[in-house]
């Protein structure tokens, strides 16, 4: 039995706690603080700043002292997790196990059931808004769109794709493809046909199963016809290859642009050495596709032997945000470094963004794997992070709803539990401010045709709009 608790301010989706109680483990005062340092340096990226991650207590491996020991030193390197036996002495890795259990004992005896009032209203940047809660309790927010009737579309991760009404009822959609639901697998983005009155068209990105081996997977693109409530006549019309058996870095965003051209994006899958910087195979790349998935004749690469003809840029590690400005049209993009070197790109044909030659970034193991920042004939970031935000959703503010926040960029944080506002001018960032502060684990951005702005989060799971406040 589990259950969720609101705090900090306003709602974060992501602590899941156990009804029973939990004993902590012994730990002296300063083992415990190193620990905690540990942790926020090195784990926190990924697994949250309170561990949120962990508290779910569903751990694939094993929630044991002895199984969180094993996962810190030797790693999971399929599902993204580095091994940590070159950093921290088996007497630090013992201490640091500690302190997770330690922290998800503390929560889940501390919290209960008990559920606390909190501010659900936001102050930023001469802009105040309201959380309205659309979804509650649905897992992961992956992607979200809108039809041209207002219905929202929303994919979880584990596979569902919702159809939510104007009265925020929800019905599932059958007719989705099955996915790999597995570490950062799942059902991924979603995007709505510029054209939808006419054709009905809704495009899925997700990780697919390689049909001659159930242990690889790819990032696929999948277009169906949204019939009432059943998608009908789905195919995949782009498939990335190759496949392989990590299960991290699919990337990945669906956008179109103002001339109709979908563009997708696809992570590294972890092979950072083998595929961003080749041609030749689809990861670690952003593509651009007709609608039907054929590749446009103005593509950069379509002449070149050996090439996949859909790669529009190269170079990435994990892009899971892609954004077209409202008014010039331009292609944004933004990726997760490693530990540290976040990037947003400006997206433009044949560009090379420098994964992994050039960085600012190091490995999660706080060795080098690069000396480098630039080099030419590779694009410099519009912006990045150091440390490491763990960005994820990624859209501009179109409209006059938001007047201070018009024309801006809004990127959401994972790691942090925030949206992050860029100031854009022209082809630069600005500058920066934190929004949202304290809103959860931020999976996906989205506005509708109305103007409204849409913050999808983490578990147990939120969508909210954002209602200006005067």
């Amino acid at each position: 039995m589990t259950n969720s608790l609101l705090l900090t301010g306003t709602f974060i989706a992501g602590l899941i706690f156990a009804c029973q109680q939990y004993v902590p483990i012994p730990q002296d005062k300063k083992t415990t603080q190193s620990a905690a340092a540990s942790f926020q340096e090195w784990c926190a990226g990924c697994h949250g700043q309170e561990a949120e991650s962990f508290i779910d207590y569903k751990w694939k491996y094993g929630n044991t002292q002895a199984d969180l020991v094993k996962a810190i030193k030797y790693g999971y390197p399929d599902e993204g997790m580095p091994a940590y036996e070159e950093t921290f002495s088996d007497e630090e890795i013992a201490e640091l196990a500690t302190y997770i259990l330690n922290e998800v004992a503390d929560k889940n005896n501390r919290y209960k059931f008990e559920e606390e009032v909190q501010s659900d209203t936001f102050y930023a940047s001469k802009q105040t808004v309201k959380l309205d809660t659309i979804l509650s309790d649905i897992g992961n927010p992956w992607g979200m769109d809108f039809l041209p009737n207002g219905d929202m579309l929303v994919t979880i991760q584990s596979g569902e794709l919702y159809r939510v009404d104007v009265e925020n009822k929800r019905v599932e959609i059958q007719g989705v493809p099955k996915v790999r639901f597995a570490g950062q697998g799942g059902l991924l983005d979603v995007c709505v046909h510029p054209n939808f009155d006419q054709n009905q068209y809704i495009y899925i990105s997700y990780s697919k199963f390689n049909p001659n081996d159930d242990s690889e997977s790819t990032t696929a693109l999948f277009r169906a016809q949204l019939n009432g409530n059943q998608l009908v006549g789905g195919q995949d019309i782009f498939v990335a290859e190759p496949y392989v058996s990590t299960k991290h870095h699919y990337g990945s965003r669906i956008v179109f642009d103002p001339d109709g051209y979908l563009y997708l994006s696809v992570g590294d899958r972890g092979k950072r050495d083998d595929h961003p910087q080749y041609l030749s195979n689809d990861s670690g790349k952003v593509h651009r596709l007709n609608d039907d998935g054929g590749i446009p004749r103005d593509n950069p690469f379509i002449r070149q032997n050996d090439t996949s003809p859909s790669i529009f840029t190269y170079g990435h590690r994990n892009p899971q945000g892609l954004a077209i400005h409202p008014t010039t049209g331009a292609v944004w993009e933004h990726e997760h470094g490693p530990r540290g070197g976040d990037e947003v790109n400006l997206i433009e044909p044949g560009n090379n963004y420098g994964w992994p030659v050039i960085s600012y970034g190091i490995n999660y193991s706080g060795t080098k794997f690069t000396d480098i920042t630039e080099k030419e004939g590779m694009e410099q970031p519009k912006t990045y992070w150091d440390p490491s935000i763990a960005p994820c959703g990624m859209t501009f503010v179109a409209g006059s709803r938001y007047p201070d926040w018009q024309n801006q960029l809004l990127v959401g944080s994972l790691k942090f539990d925030y949206v992050n506002l860029c100031r854009i001018e022209g082809e630069k960032v600005v500058g920066q401010e934190l929004i949202l502060k304290n809103i959860g684990r931020v999976r996906s951005l989205a506005q509708d045709a109305d103007g409204y702005l849409y913050v999808g989060v983490e578990d147990p799971g939120f969508v909210f709009r954002l209602m200006p406040v005067k």
